[in-house]
């Protein structure tokens, strides 16, 4: 279906207790109830991808048995994290079909297809035989499967922030994206948190054997139920405005225009997105493995360890959100990028200690800090980007940070460790980020309680309409 034939749903057009004029368009008011199923629907797509990397983060020493068999534990767990970023390599990939197409056809169709990619890829991984039943072609198919993930992925993150942003009303913008990492840590904590209930029920090989494949066969019933609620969904009030104006001669925006006609935003959305994600990936998909090939610590309770943290992540990152709303995003994010870049040593020496409260007070303090990106990214990506380029655009340089700096870091982390021995690298690496975004914090607009570009001011109804 063309865009031309798209329309504006009822309950979200333009509607202002004061017409607008040519230089003030009408605000857009928006339904709390249509806006609340919007971003758990967007959330669910997130939360759906985090499973799939808490648990092939947290069973990679498995995966690395099952798939890559050596006598070295190192060059397993190298082969499993390459096979991991491999995944991000097709990603930009994906960002240049997904985004361009999320622009032209509509945003939820393409989360909506994104979504299915998605789960169909995590289901196959449960099905894959392994390297003893039908030799190389095991690390094949499961690096094929990780690639259909990938491509998919492309468009996901990019999409559901956009989501959730065109529906937010501009006060809340903040508060409401930050529900979108909500589920990720949601989706990660469910991943991981099977994964260590087997590995404390199952025997080790019992695990090698088959408990490996039940976290990723559940993706298909997860898939299932997010496809629905993503088809349940009415496009965004912004969409709809564009859609409007195509209707008056508006032609297919293209490619270029995406990207050199953007590429201020683009090179802050690198800048943002590689201090966001390195560390991100750093906590979420290699510390456990850190703890446990690196450091020799206990698998079990390192992984009770990490899941507390991103408990307590969960918790405060609504809270973080509405301050985003507050203060601006950008005292937010600087606040962590300046924390990352003195605190990283402090917190990797505790967490090398080995004991229990040491590791746990190392661990979470990265983790409060990496809260500070994951409370305030969602509402400030896409408000780099105006609204007819802003999912092509945001998935290109998104997708393209991801690849190259976030995806790949357990696997650089892992052969810096294995070049020099030095068992500082993680803290390093965090900190050389920490600089790269905070340039980029410095550079960008704040963006909070503002209308995005290219977008009129969002109200929601029953509350800032009365105030307009």
């Amino acid at each position: 279906m063309s865009t031309a034939s798209v329309a504006a749903p009822p309950s979200l057009r333009k509607t202002s207790p004061r017409a607008g004029t040519a230089h003030t368009p009408a605000p857009t008011v928006t339904d709390p109830a249509l806006v609340r199923r919007a971003v758990k629907a967007a959330a669910l797509g997130n939360a759906m991808e985090w499973f799939d990397f808490g648990v092939y983060s947290y069973i990679a020493v498995t995966l690395g048995k099952v798939f890559f068999p050596s006598g070295n534990p190192t060059a397993q767990l190298l082969s499993t994290f390459g096979a991991f970023a491999a995944a991000f390599l097709v990603r930009p990939l994906g960002g240049l079909v997904f985004g361009p197409l999320g622009d032209r056809v509509g945003r939820q169709k393409v989360l909506a297809l994104t979504m299915i990619m998605m789960a169909a890829g995590t289901f196959a991984i449960g099905l894959v035989p392994s390297y003893a039943t039908i030799g190389v072609g095991a690390p094949v198919l499961l690096l094929a499967a990780r690639l259909v993930q990938g491509f998919s992925t492309g468009g996901e993150y990019a999409g559901a922030s956009t989501f959730i942003a065109e529906y937010a009303p501009d006060k809340r913008r903040g508060f409401l994206g930050s529900w979108l990492e909500f589920g990720t840590l949601a989706g990660y904590i469910g991943g991981a948190g099977l994964v260590t209930l087997m590995t404390a029920l199952l025997s080790s090989e019992d695990l090698l054997s088959w408990g490996w494949r039940v976290p990723f066969l559940i993706a298909g019933p997860m898939g299932l139920i997010g496809l629905y609620l993503r088809m349940r969904l009415e496009e965004t009030p912004a969409f709809a405005a564009e859609v409007a104006k195509a209707e008056t001669g508006r032609t297919k925006v293209p490619l270029r225009e995406m990207v050199t006609g953007q590429w201020r935003a683009l090179l802050l959305c690198v800048g943002l997105v590689l201090v966001f994600n390195v560390t991100d990936y750093m906590l979420l998909s290699y510390m456990p493995s850190y703890l446990t090939s690196e450091l020799g610590y206990d698998a079990t309770h390192g992984l009770v360890v990490v899941l507390g943290v991103m408990v307590l992540m969960m918790v405060v990152q609504p809270f973080a959100g509405a301050l985003t709303d507050r203060v601006g995003r950008r005292p937010v994010i600087a606040a962590g990028c300046a924390g990352f870049l003195v605190l990283s040593v402090p917190a990797l020496l505790l967490i090398r200690d080995g004991g229990l409260l040491a590791v746990a007070a190392g661990l979470g303090a990265l983790g409060l800090l990496l809260v500070c990106f994951t409370a305030a990214m969602p509402s400030a990506l896409p408000a780099l980007f105006p609204t007819r380029v802003r999912y092509g655009s945001l998935s290109i340089g998104f997708n393209v940070s991801v690849s190259l700096f976030g995806g790949t870091t357990p696997l650089v982390v892992t052969a810096l460790i294995g070049a020099t021995g030095d068992m500082m690298m993680p803290a390093y690496y965090m900190m050389a980020a920490a600089v790269v975004g905070g340039f980029a914090v410095w550079r960008m607009a704040e963006s909070a309680g503002r209308p995005l570009p290219g977008s009129a001011p969002s109200l929601e109804a029953g509350t800032d309409r009365e105030e307009a």
